[in-house]
């Protein structure tokens, strides 16, 4: 990839400092689209695979990047925890390579917590971490941009939610499993909520201004539902998140809900026209 700035400021030659403004570049890939934000129009790439941005004139490019959910756990697990978005403005002269994240898998069969999968990061300029998997049957939910909820267990200890990242600092945890009949299993945290008390998945990250459409239109990085086990259960959180037994939604970052995987990650690039 080519040179990745976050910040501007002042460049030097020799003994003569000079203030400069970098100008916007232009690329090409994914799918191309036309937006408008505060009165100035963009140019908006969106890549819902992984594949190449062609850089054809350098400069500076505002991404979206958001990292891929968390898988819910098998049987009466708790739900996956949403990724992580991050926005930056980098400066790129060469061709770079978008890696978009896959959702985890289900996972977290009890006496086998290592079957609890993760899932991947999304990369461009930056990476976004995913989602943490959902806890079953009495094994917690792990750690991730925002936790999995854990799963309940007919009998025993249910487990517990899994917290975010120390360095994702906006991402919430999930909650706990219940363990009384119907032994629910946790929602996993969205970006920007936690989970709910009876297993709800926690609420995402609203990219609507970014995208220059109004409020609550597109949303990312929800928490999936918990599921129960007579095969009910709890709804996902607003961004992709998956209501019990239903997968987070592609390319939103969403959590799947209980024995179900999560949703893949997805870039958006756009540059001043």
């Amino acid at each position: 990839m080519g040179t990745a700035r976050r910040q501007l400021g002042y460049v030097s030659s020799l003994t003569t400092q000079t203030s400069f403004v970098e100008r916007y570049g232009v690329a090409t890939g994914g799918s191309s689209s036309s937006i408008t934000v505060g009165g100035q129009a963009y140019t908006m790439l969106t890549f819902t695979s992984s594949s190449t941005l062609t850089v054809t004139k350098a400069g500076l490019f505002d991404v979206l990047v958001v990292g891929a959910g968390g898988g819910g756990g098998a049987n009466n697990g708790g739900g996956g925890g949403g990724g992580a978005p991050i926005q930056q403005t980098i400066y790129l002269d060469a061709n770079a390579y978008v890696t978009i994240g896959a959702g985890g898998s289900v996972g977290g069969f009890i006496g086998n917590p290592s079957m609890v999968s993760t899932s991947s990061t999304t990369v461009l300029g930056a990476m976004a971490v995913g989602g943490g998997a959902g806890g079953g049957n009495g094994v917690t939910g792990r750690l991730g941009a925002s936790g999995g909820g854990g799963g309940g267990q007919t009998s025993g200890v249910a487990g517990l939610g899994g917290s975010a990242f120390v360095d994702v600092l906006t991402g919430k945890a999930g909650s706990g499993g219940s363990n009384n009949y119907p032994y629910q299993g946790g929602g996993g945290g969205g970006y920007s909520a936690a989970a709910g008390i009876f297993g709800d998945g926690g609420n995402g990250f609203d990219a609507s201004s970014w995208r220059g459409e109004i409020a609550n239109t597109t949303e990312y990085c929800g928490g999936g539902g918990g599921r129960d086990t007579v095969g009910g259960g709890q709804s996902g959180g607003s961004g992709g998140g998956g209501s019990a037994g239903t997968a987070g939604s592609a390319n939103t970052g969403g959590g799947g809900g209980g024995n179900a995987a999560g949703g893949s990650g997805i870039v958006l690039v756009r540059f001043k026209v």
